[in-house]
């Protein structure tokens, strides 16, 4: 693949200085029988001729993206109730997009050929159609507004947590460039925090409140466990500066915002050991530890370490370029039973027992 995207760059950039050639041929011309810079109908000919080999080029590649790639796997792996209903509207605008691009770009290359300049030819053309000009006004207003209604009902569904299905809550804490997750501990609480109250002498990271009794039983972490099935609402803050967490696999984005507190719900629906177990995730992690081996070879013969053999973990990442590391601002998330997690929360250590004195 590599090697065609290098060809086709070399392709086009031979194109440039062809036509660029041309250009001074054209400024340097010096015939009486023929204007300078003018187009003959040969050159429109070709140019006509061009246009309807450019849009084959586009839909032929259109049709090798869709046997390669057709699949879409990122659309077909969410691991969140509302994950379908995301994945639902991205497919209903890629086809609307797919069927206008074609049309349009058809459209476009067929009249450029079929209307290219030609001596004694004059061209017919409106000054002005209310009826052309209605029907692609109206078309378009109908389907934006159809799905950005759509859209607007997705989002207050995914946003509007219900308190009375008793979410997990759960704080995302972003800095430069890690994150910490904190739960509310039994009472399912967060304590109050501040940044300005942030202790790292008392080893208070996160700022919380030590005289809060709701932060007593608080519990940060630096892995982020959810039960499959339970409602997670996430608050989120940042330390420093503008950060995103984004957990791709449940369709989830939100902004950390310095000096406010931001918020978003969902229910993880697939635990990590039944994703690992899924055919597409087989076949991925099949073909990156096949990687694996083989750059472990060359490793190897240099006298360095071998890599280690990838498995599939969910992933909150942070989408938000904020820094030198942000590529490598990431958490890893564990989704699993209702009995695995109380196992492990239940091993952590509550803020109060965290303070050093």
């Amino acid at each position: 693949m590599t090697a065609l995207l290098t060809i086709i760059v070399l392709v086009f950039i031979l194109i440039a200085i062809w036509q660029m050639v041309k250009i001074f041929d054209l400024a340097q011309a010096k015939n009486e029988n023929s204007t300078p810079g003018v187009a003959t109908d040969k050159d429109n000919t070709l140019n006509g001729y061009l246009m309807m080999g450019f849009l084959a080029f586009i839909y032929i590649i259109t049709i090798v993206c869709f046997v390669k790639w057709g699949d879409l796997p990122l659309m077909s792996n969410s691991a969140s109730a509302h994950g379908p209903t995301i994945d639902n509207l991205m497919v209903i605008s890629m086809i609307i997009i797919f069927i206008v691009q074609t049309i349009t770009q058809f459209l476009l290359h067929y009249f450029a050929y079929k209307y290219k300049g030609e001596k004694g030819k004059k061209a017919l053309f409106f000054a002005d159609n209310n009826k052309l000009e209605a029907i692609w006004t109206i078309i378009p207003v109908i389907v934006l507004a159809g799905l950005i209604i759509y859209g607007l009902s997705t989002w207050i569904n995914i946003m509007g947590v219900d308190e009375s299905d008793d979410p997990l809550v759960v704080e995302l804490y972003a800095q430069q460039f890690n994150w910490k997750a904190r739960y509310g501990g039994a009472d399912n609480t967060l304590g109050k925090a501040n940044v300005r109250l942030i202790d790292i002498d008392r080893a208070n990271i996160l700022g919380l409140d030590e005289a809060d009794p709701n932060a007593q039983d608080d519990i940060i972490t630096t892995e982020l466990h959810l039960p499959v099935g339970r409602p997670v609402l996430f608050k989120m803050r940042s330390q420093d500066v503008l950060h995103s967490a984004y957990m791709p696999h449940f369709r989830a984005q939100m902004n950390c915002v310095p000096g406010m507190i931001t918020q978003f719900g969902f229910t993880p629906t697939v635990t990590t050991a039944d994703m690992r177990e899924t055919a597409q995730m087989q076949e991925k992690i099949q073909n990156i530890n096949k990687i694996r081996v083989e750059n472990s070879k060359k490793l190897v013969a240099k006298g360095e370490d071998a890599l280690e053999r990838y498995e599939f973990d969910y992933l909150l990442l942070c989408n938000k370029i904020c820094g030198k590391s942000h590529y490598n601002m990431q958490m890893k998330i564990v989704v699993e039973t209702q009995e695995e997690y109380n196992a492990w929360i239940a091993e952590q250590k509550e803020f109060k027992n965290s303070l050093v004195n």
